[in-house]
């Protein structure tokens, strides 16, 4: 009996040691599992940094190339384009550089250069003028275009209910004035006249939708409203001197050709008497009398800064609204509102010369 209880009494104890052997063991498999764990968990850590640090200097040393396709060069449309790389060379310094071609005028011309953007697969668009960023929109759904000195981009586009975001690979700046306000400057600088033309030509479709915004504006003061559209510059001549001689006062919107060619147009209106209210400053300094306009240069750079945004990744192009100029002023031509003997109230800025 004796025996048996020691037996027992023996087993037991080996049990006992068995038991904390076993928990000794098992804790140090569970000390073993953790430091193990902790130490993924630090080379996880250590690698996602060297990640963050490689992407870091990756960017930093990324460069961009930036097509420019502007339509023709004229006042309005340089200043724009010099405000957009000035802006975007005070963004990212040397890392931008441009391929800045002008297309003399011709939108079939806008369309080879933005094929060649697209060959060269440049990392963005810059479309100045309506028929460029047509030409842009045709040509490619991929890298990103921004537009600038364009009047109105559901017209453009061709985008009906136009909310204000164009969506997709485009978005931009709009040169778009008060089109109501100009036709009150009208009013208010030549109240006693009757008969306005609408000076323009028909091949821009912003310039359409300007005149007939304008024209009901005219035509609720009281006024005669006529339309003079041009299909080019070589019927220009022509129909600007029978507006001349059928109106008392001239609108020239926000149009490209009517820039490039303001110089045909005051040498036939001038000798007429026949004075010009423009739909921008450019125009304005060439044949108008005066105008509401924007600064095209501070245009160009806030189109600049958007696109700093998008080449940094900073911002989604298809979520970015069309922006718009942040102040008008009203400017006039002096030497030409002496020549005509105009008076211009007091709030209205001279034109630089």
């Amino acid at each position: 009996m004796k025996k048996k209880a020691l037996s027992l009494l023996l087993a037991g104890a080996m049990a006992l040691s068995m038991t904390a052997c076993g928990g000794a063991k098992e804790a140090e498999t569970t000390a073993a599992a953790t430091e193990s764990a902790a130490g993924a968990q630090e080379a996880e850590a250590e690698k996602e940094d060297g990640n963050e640090e490689t992407k870091a200097a990756d960017e930093a040393g990324k460069t961009y190339t930036v097509g420019i396709c502007q339509l023709v060069q004229h006042a309005a449309l340089d200043a724009a384009t010099q405000g957009f790389k000035d802006a975007l060379v005070e963004e990212l310094g040397d890392a931008v550089t441009f391929d800045d071609q002008n297309a003399q005028g011709d939108s079939n011309t806008c369309s080879t250069i933005i094929n060649s953007f697209v060959s060269s697969d440049v990392d963005l668009i810059l479309a100045n003028a309506t028929p460029a960023l047509q030409a842009a929109q045709a040509g490619t759904n991929e890298i990103p275009i921004l537009g600038t000195s364009v009047t109105e981009y559901g017209v453009a586009l061709g985008i009906d209910g136009f909310d204000g975001t164009v969506g997709g690979n485009i978005s931009g700046t709009s040169d778009l004035a008060p089109l109501e306000d100009q036709a009150a400057m009208l009013n208010e600088l030549f109240p006693d006249a009757k008969k306005v033309g609408l000076l323009y030509c028909s091949a821009e479709a912003n310039s359409q939708y300007q005149v007939d915004t304008v024209k009901a504006a005219l035509e609720g003061m009281g006024y005669t409203c006529e339309y003079y559209a041009f299909a080019d510059s070589n019927d220009l001549s022509s129909i600007a001197t029978k507006a001349a001689s059928e109106n008392d006062v001239l609108y020239v919107p926000t149009d490209n050709t009517a820039a490039a060619n303001a110089e045909i147009i005051n040498n036939i209106c001038q000798p007429e008497g026949v004075p010009v209210i423009a739909g921008e400053e450019g125009i304005c300094a060439g044949c108008g009398v005066a105008t509401l306009s924007i600064s095209y240069y501070d245009l160009g750079v806030g189109t600049g800064k958007m696109a700093a945004k998008i080449l940094t990744g900073e911002a989604n192009i298809s979520e970015m609204p069309i922006e718009y100029a942040p102040q008008f002023t009203k400017k006039y031509n002096k030497a030409l509102c002496e020549a005509l003997g105009i008076t211009v109230p007091d709030d209205y800025v001279a034109i630089e010369e």
